[in-house]
């Protein structure tokens, strides 16, 4: 009797640990270490640690599986320093990914959840391979760093895999002097939503007028901002063709990055630049067909990987003296270049919190568009923090802070420091720990604000 009451317990013990196990497994699989998750609809996407596809042995994967479409990620807060610059990289593998739409620049990715700034994003299907987001936190105390099976525009199916988690910080720069490509695409052959098409090339004389007003702007920043700024730059002009475009209801038609990503991207990989202009032609006059905008000739304020991304539209009719020298009626061409480029430091400024007045707003403070140089005055004292504010009584414009606040590329870890980011469990010990931590905090958490908190996306 004594025997089958031990035999008993041990089989009861067994099963007991049997069941403890299964229980462990299970609940690893959805155990995220120090990651949250979010999904723009919720409940669309699936989330998991996958111990069968591991970049590092031992080391489970974070997956994520949408077979619906959807933006969904695991994310983290980082607490930064600020005006630093940060670099983020992981492993990805990703099977079937497809976006929403045909060209976008969502898909597999690192991004700052609620903002535009964003790693390169991989589509279809991958073996393991690294990507890596830079950014410059400006202003910011903390961000939320996402590792993310979607975009800030587009959403997609399919599944990603994350490994390998790092992240830097490098050192600010302490020049001021900005490297920017100018990128001319002088075919563009496009079918428009509505079915037509439009093909539109670029004389040679568009092409001449761009590398010179590219000279001019090198000159003109340098001198509207008083020798606060110097601009180095290069010149390509394509061989591509300009095949797809972008639509909003803010600016109508327009070039963004996922447009042109293909074309300029062998260009990136062999330089760091801090702002891309992209010059193309989107109309024909001699045809009578044109792709509509929304009453822009140039367009700033964008960011392509983290990097200023500005449009120049070259107008449909030749030599208009818009882009030309002409003394008599235009003697600043390089007036689109100019403003479009100034809308990125607006942008940076405004990252900053710095109290500055906004580009638009010349009229305001007794400025005119005037005749031949346009509204180069302005430009000017904008630059050079000259523009006086009569209700206060004090000058404004760009702070020269501004100036050194270059986006955060390759050349600024050099030296590097590597943050702890993810800590992975060595072993079964540290792992119920965790486990035990985290649930005591969001349960702490739930009692003190009756909910758990959910990351919302803002798009």
């Amino acid at each position: 009797m004594k025997v089958f009451k031990k035999i008993l317990s041990l089989i009861v013990i067994i099963i007991l640990i049997y069941i403890l196990i299964l229980v462990y497994n299970a609940y690893k699989q959805k155990f995220f270490n120090d990651f949250s998750t979010a999904e723009l609809t919720l409940h669309l996407s699936e989330f998991s640690r996958d111990k069968d596809v591991q970049y590092e042995d031992g080391i489970d994967s974070y997956k994520i599986v949408s077979n619906t479409m959807n933006d969904a990620t695991f994310y983290k807060t980082l607490e930064v320093e600020k005006n630093t610059p940060y670099k983020v990289s992981c492993m990805v593998k990703t099977e079937n990914v497809v976006t929403e739409n045909e060209v976008s620049e969502s898909g597999a990715q690192i991004s700052i959840i609620d903002t535009v700034e964003k790693s390169e994003s991989i589509q279809g299907t991958s073996d393991w391979q690294e990507i890596v987001m830079y950014f410059n936190s400006y202003d910011r105390e903390s961000v939320n760093i996402g590792f993310r099976l979607g975009g800030f525009q587009d959403n997609c199916t399919g599944t990603a895999w994350f490994s390998n988690f790092k992240v830097e910080k490098g050192v600010p720069n302490s020049d001021s002097t900005w490297n920017v490509a100018c990128f001319v695409i002088p075919n563009t052959d496009v079918v428009l939503a509505d079915g037509t098409e439009v093909i539109a090339r670029m004389s040679e004389n568009d092409i001449y007028n761009t590398q010179v007003n590219m000279q001019r702007f090198q000159n003109s920043c340098n001198i509207l901002s008083g020798g606060l700024i110097t601009i180095e730059y290069d010149f390509f002009e394509t061989n591509e063709t300009l095949t797809s475009i972008t639509n909003d209801e803010v600016n109508g038609n327009y070039i963004s990055g996922a447009d042109v990503a293909s074309i300029i991207d062998p260009y990136m990989e062999e330089e760091d630049y801090d702002h891309i202009f992209i010059v193309a032609k989107l109309g024909d006059a001699s045809r009578n067909v044109e792709i509509h905008v929304n009453d822009w000739i140039g367009l700033g304020g964008m960011t392509y990987k983290g990097i200023g991304f500005s449009n120049v539209r070259i107008p449909n009719e030749e030599y208009n003296a818009i882009y030309a020298y002409n003394g008599v009626t235009n003697t600043f061409p390089e007036e689109v270049m100019v403003h479009e480029f100034l809308h990125d430091l607006e942008r940076i400024c405004n990252a900053m919190n710095y109290d500055i007045p906004a580009l638009h707003d010349y009229k305001e403070y007794g400025y005119e568009n005037e005749a031949v140089i346009g509204q180069r005055t302005w430009y000017q004292d904008y630059m050079s923090k000259k523009i006086h504010d009569t209700v206060n009584d004090k000058y404004i414009g760009l702070e020269p802070e501004v100036y050194k606040m270059q986006p955060a590329n390759g050349s600024n870890f050099e030296y590097s420091l590597e943050i702890e980011f993810i800590k992975e469990p060595e072993n079964i010990i540290e792992e119920l720990s965790k486990i035990f931590s985290k649930n005591y905090n969001i349960i702490m958490t739930k009692i003190e604000r009756e909910e758990v908190g959910v990351l919302i996306y803002n798009r």
